[in-house]
């Protein structure tokens, strides 16, 4: 039984709570916000604006000026607007995304614009000092490998079909893009079109944006994909531990010290790493190990490292460089920075390659392309295996693989 009074002195406390709790709420949130800001701040994304004329003008000079929004401006990816070299460095200060929504880390991928070989073309530059890059592979990839992953903010719908393949080659890599109404006109027709994710209150200095979101099934697939290699490589390299073993005695035992060659490659995104081999060859000097297209008539090579090679057995360390993360069990073959910066002026969607991981094999060294064999049909079978990528293929390719190591048909 209650005393006396009780139900009346609770009834007026009630609303008292209630404010209590409504005040602290909006405290912390307040504090949240505020230690979002100061570390998107301390810590700015570089951020490539993908429009042009005005509107791409206009939202790069507001990311410029109001660097609480944690993106800094580094390039502005535009189609045929020339304009002098840059006289220095790119970017100007400029970390959450858009007001309202969270941004995220990505890469703004090359364009599927293949134009006509020809030399790297040199930046633009704006009348803010913000370079103006062409769609083209190559020019994106080198912004990218620059910057690092970027942001990217679209000023019209990415609706052709060089948009797209930015678009896809952004959600490819983890990266999140937005669609920002730089130009009033476009209020409803932009805004309202599906595919995207409409982040209640998100604005960049009063321009409304939406978060553009890859189908649910890259990321699964992306997930699931590395899932494998880990398992894999992990797998691989219990197993075969008695193999590499033996490998390695008899490379230390043929050639002296030096058991495992290191080498620059570049992976994906046109990032540089070191890729682990079993030696079977030493060459000369530095430059020779960086531009020395074949070795494989090379008479220096001894007995063990044609052995080695012919059944792909000096491959078997790259198990260590899936592992960490560098590579894939299948994907495009990985390739020296000089001979990408070379055919990737040659032969147009080279850059294309980059935009998954590299591999331990691939689509194209199953179908014959191994060796001194045309990089074109390459390029054409690598971008073939991304732009179809399934488990059930790469599966094929692992058997095809083994199959072929069997019957000693290496490089």
């Amino acid at each position: 039984m209650s005393r006396p009074g009780t139900g009346a002195g609770a009834a007026p406390a009630l609303p008292a709570l209630i404010a209590v709790h409504t005040v602290l709420a909006w405290a912390g949130r307040a504090a949240v916000l505020r230690a979002r800001s100061r570390r998107a701040r301390r810590a700015p994304r570089p951020t490539v604006v993908i429009g042009a004329g005005r509107p791409g003008r206009r939202i790069a000079a507001v990311l410029r000026e109001h660097p609480e929004y944690g993106l800094r401006p580094v390039a502005r990816v535009v189609a045929g607007e020339p304009g002098p070299p840059p006289a220095g460095s790119a970017g100007s200060a400029g970390p959450a995304g858009p007001a309202g929504g969270t941004g995220g880390t990505g890469s703004a991928g090359g364009a599927s614009a293949r134009g006509a070989p020809g030399p790297l073309s040199r930046p633009a530059v704006d009348p803010g000092e913000l370079p103006v890059v062409p769609p083209v592979p190559r020019e994106l990839d080198r912004l990218i490998g620059r910057h690092g992953p970027v942001d990217a903010l679209f000023t019209h719908h990415p609706a052709g079909p060089g948009d797209a393949a930015l678009l896809r080659r952004l959600w490819e890599r983890g990266g999140v893009a937005w669609l920002v109404e730089a130009d009033p006109a476009l209020r409803r027709p932009a805004l309202a079109e599906p595919g995207g994710t409409a982040v209640r209150g998100a604005h960049l200095w009063g321009h409304p944006c939406r978060r553009l979101d890859p189908p649910p099934r890259r990321r699964v697939a992306g997930a699931a994909k590395r899932a494998v290699d880990v398992v894999g490589a992990a797998t691989g390299l219990v197993l075969g531990a008695p193999l590499l073993a033996g490998c390695a005695l008899a490379v230390r035992l043929a050639d002296g010290p030096g058991v495992i060659f290191r080498q620059e490659r570049v992976g994906r995104d046109g990032r540089p790493f070191v890729i682990h081999k079993f030696r079977t060859l030493r060459p000369n000097d530095d430059r020779e190990a960086a531009t020395r297209w074949s070795i494989a008539d090379d008479r220096r090579m001894s007995r063990v490292g044609r052995a080695l090679r012919r059944t792909s057995l000096d491959e078997l360390p790259q198990l260590w460089d899936v592992l960490r993360g560098e590579m894939s069990l299948v994907g495009p073959r990985p390739e020296r920075p000089h001979f990408v910066e070379r055919f990737g002026q040659v032969y147009p969607g080279y850059a294309e390659r980059h935009r998954m991981p590299v591999g331990l094999t691939g689509l194209a060294q199953t179908s014959g392309l191994r060796g001194d064999t045309s990089i074109e049909d390459r390029v054409r079978f690598d971008n073939h295996y991304i732009d179809t990528w399934s488990f059930w293929r790469d599966l094929r390719i692992l058997a095809r693989t083994a199959a072929e190591c069997v019957r000693c048909k290496g490089a």
